[in-house]
C-alpha cells in the first residue's frame, strides 16, 4: 500500500516533480500551495486519490485549515516534504518590511507550522524532509536573509529530530542547488525583474562566482534522492543530504 505524502510548494518546480513521480509510483500525494489554481491544475492532471489544498505556510491559520482538510480524508500521513520557499535578492539595508517578513515566514516559520500540524498525524516510521539550499555553505551576495532562514531551518530540523526520534519519526534535511523543471527555473528567481536579476549576477561576479557557469540539475532527476529517502528501512535513517548538479 502506498504512502500518504504531503508536499508544500507543490504547484511548481521540485515540488511538482516530486508529486508527479510519487503519484506515478503508487503513493498518494497531497498538494499544498499558496496559489490554489497551480496545485489544483496538478491535482487534476494526477487524478484521484491525489488532491490539492490551498496553504500559505507562513500563516498559522492557513496551515491549520489546510491540515484540517487533510484530516477529512486521511487520519494519518506518512511523509511531509517542506519544499515551499521564497527569496529575492537584495542587501539588508535595501529590503522592505514585506520582503523580510515573507522570506522569514516562508522559509523558517512555515516549516515549523507544518511540522507542528503534521506530527499530530504521524506514527512510527513517518518521515519529515525539509528542503534547504546549497547557499547555506556557498558564498553568495544579496542572499543573506535567504541563507540565514535556510540555516535556521536546518538547525530546527536537527533539534526536532531529537524530540521525535524516540517516537520512531525521522527528520532529514536535503540541501539542493539550482534546477530546472522541464526547461523552466524552479525557484522564485524566475520571477525576478531584469534589474534585480542583473544586479544579483553582477554582484556575485565581483566575488568570483560566475552564476552563468554553475551547473543546473533537472528536477525530475533530483527526485531520485527523495525516492531513496522514502524507501529507507525503518531501522535506518539519513539526517542530511547534499545534492547538486555537475557538468557532464
Amino acid at each position: 500500500m502506498g504512502k500518504t505524502v504531503v508536499i508544500t510548494g507543490a504547484g511548481v518546480g521540485l515540488g511538482r516533480a516530486i508529486a508527479r513521480r510519487f503519484a506515478s509510483e503508487g503513493e498518494t500525494v497531497i498538494l499544498l500551495g499558496r496559489t490554489l489554481s497551480k496545485v489544483q491544475a496538478l491535482a487534476d492532471e494526477l487524478g484521484e486519490p491525489h488532491f490539492a489544498v490551498e496553504c500559505d505556510v507562513g500563516n498559522a491559520d492557513s496551515v491549520r485549515a489546510a491540515f484540517a482538510k487533510i484530516r477529512e480524508r486521511h487520519a494519518t500521513i506518512d511523509v511531509l516534504i517542506n519544499n515551499a520557499a521564497y527569496y529575492e535578492p537584495g542587501r539588508v539595508k535595501e529590503l522592505s518590511d514585506d520582503v523580510i517578513e515573507r522570506i522569514v515566514r516562508s522559509n523558517f516559520i512555515g516549516p515549523i507550522y507544518t511540522c507542528r500540524e503534521a506530527l499530530s498525524m504521524m506514527e512510527r516510521g513517518a518521515l519529515i524532509i525539509n528542503v534547504s539550499s546549497e547557499s547555506v555553505k556557498e558564498p553568495f551576495v544579496m542572499l543573506s536573509l535567504y541563507q540565514s532562514t535556510k540555516q535556521g531551518m536546518e538547525r530546527f530540523s536537527e533539534a526536532l529530530l531529537e524530540e521525535v526520534k524516540d517516537d520512531g519519526i525521522r527528520v532529514c534535511v536535503v540541501r539542493a542547488g539550482p534546477m530546472i523543471d522541464g526547461g523552466d527555473a524552479t525557484s522564485s528567481s524566475s520571477q525576478w525583474d531584469m534589474e534585480s536579476a542583473m544586479a544579483f549576477f553582477e554582484e556575485n561576479l565581483k566575488i568570483g562566482r560566475n552564476l552563468a557557469e554553475d551547473p543546473i540539475s533537472e528536477a525530475a532527476h533530483v527526485t531520485d534522492v527523495f525516492r531513496m529517502l522514502l524507501d529507507l528501512k525503518p531501522d535506518f535513517r539519513v539526517t542530511h543530504v547534499n545534492i547538486g548538479a555537475r557538468h557532464p
